[in-house]
């Protein structure tokens, strides 16, 4: 595979449990952060409810309380982010902007309210109904801003906002879009929440990336974007650049449903593939995000890839700040990696304390400065599929 050209990062924002924004979000995680908690958004009917990392607070736009929460937290981001990079809507007039947006649970579950009025009473309003089928993600998006690029919604469980970044790189360098909203959104879902619980996957306390006595994740919520642009949209923006995307790769393990291949065998080809579109080698990676969500398969898995090609590079499992927001944890880790390499500082992973000597590795428990110039963000999904990204800071 030979490299490829860079795609510029205008702009990165995020918001999850740690905050509104992404400079929120540092703070709080070079702070400490903290805990998830038992949920609100939901009734919860588990005898004891797991904790999860629930959204911070944030304002819709005006005439957004008719979309799901999903879309209202990705349409949030996207506001920020524009904003963070001195972009307005006159701006992008002219401009093919096309929109990228990874999801799982997406609110496509969040009918229970709905099925039970209806059960009991034989109530067909269907108020519930109308915003789920305006909701779809990138389309709501492309919506509300007019954006006449292509839109796509990618659903891919864990990896489908990294998937969208890499599918959103690609309609850059093929000339189909001047500028990409690429990302991921999701909210918590009470089904998702109690399948999880079901898989017994989920952790009754706060989640613990690597470490010894993990117990599984917690189920978070966010959303997260990077605005992608061509060199000439960045000249004709004026726009500053505090990342590139360098490279991209996928592929799936076919291995089992849920589980990755304990060898890593789709992993170690996705990462391969996307230092070989960077024209990189693992001596290049400053640092890699993990995917790091704290569960028995899991980290056992990129703990052998690690180990294997990455041994002395630290690495930050960022799942303890933030809780696994499903299709949006790839979008959201990436945004953080653009972070870490913009602020040159790497936080602590929440969670962690001891060692697992079946993994042999840890991942960075206390903050952590970086010169690195080159970052990996790697996700794994269930169905086995493997994405990761290659990222470069802007002035490297």
């Amino acid at each position: 595979m030979r490299p490829v050209s860079p795609v510029a990062v205008l702009g990165a924002e995020c918001i999850c449990a740690a905050g509104p924004t992404l400079d929120t979000c540092m703070e709080s995680m070079l702070q400490g952060g903290h805990g998830p908690a038992s949920p609100t958004l939901f009734a919860c009917e588990q005898p004891e409810p797991f904790p999860v990392f629930e959204a911070a607070d944030f304002t819709p736009g005006p005439g957004e309380d008719k979309y799901s929460r999903t879309v209202q937290l990705l349409l949030h981001t996207t506001r920020m982010a524009f904003a963070k990079a001195g972009i307005t809507p006159d701006a992008l007039e002219g401009l093919r902007v096309g929109v990228c947006i990874g999801t799982s649970v997406g609110a496509s579950l969040n009918f229970l309210d709905y099925y039970k009025r209806q059960k009991q009473s034989g109530d067909l309003e269907l108020a519930a109904i109308h915003t789920y089928v305006r909701s779809n993600p990138a389309t709501a998006l492309a919506r509300r801003y007019g954006f006449t690029g292509p839109a796509q919604a990618v659903v891919n469980a864990c990896s489908s906002g990294t998937d969208a970044i890499g599918m959103g790189a690609a309609w850059v360098r093929q000339n189909l879009c001047d500028l990409v909203v690429a990302g991921g959104a999701d909210e918590l879902s009470e089904i998702s929440y109690n399948g999880f619980a079901r898989l017994m996957i989920t952790s009754p306390e706060q989640c613990r990336p690597f470490d010894k006595n993990r117990k599984g994740l917690n189920l978070g919520e966010g959303a997260g974007v990077l605005l992608l642009a061509s060199e000439r949209t960045v000249a004709k923006l004026r726009g500053s650049v505090p990342a590139q995307v360098l490279g991209y790769g996928t592929c799936s393990d076919a291995h089992h449903l849920t589980a990755p291949h304990p060898e890593a065998f789709g992993l170690e080809r996705a990462v391969n593939d996307a230092l070989a579109q960077s024209g990189l080698g693992c001596g290049d990676i400053g640092f890699i995000n993990v995917h790091g969500t704290g569960t028995a398969n899991n980290d056992p898995v990129e703990g052998f890839l690690l180990k294997k090609l990455f041994k002395d590079t630290p690495f930050v499992a960022t799942k303890g700040y933030t809780g696994h927001t499903l299709g949006a944890a790839g979008a959201m880790e990436a945004v953080l990696t653009v972070a870490g390499l913009e602020q040159g500082i790497l936080p602590a992973c929440h969670g962690f304390c001891e060692t697992d000597p079946n993994i042999g590795l840890a991942p960075v428990a206390r903050a952590t400065k970086t010169s690195a110039r080159f970052a990996l963000s790697q996700s794994l999904a269930f169905g086995g599929n493997n994405s990761a990204i290659v990222l470069k800071r802007g002035d490297a």
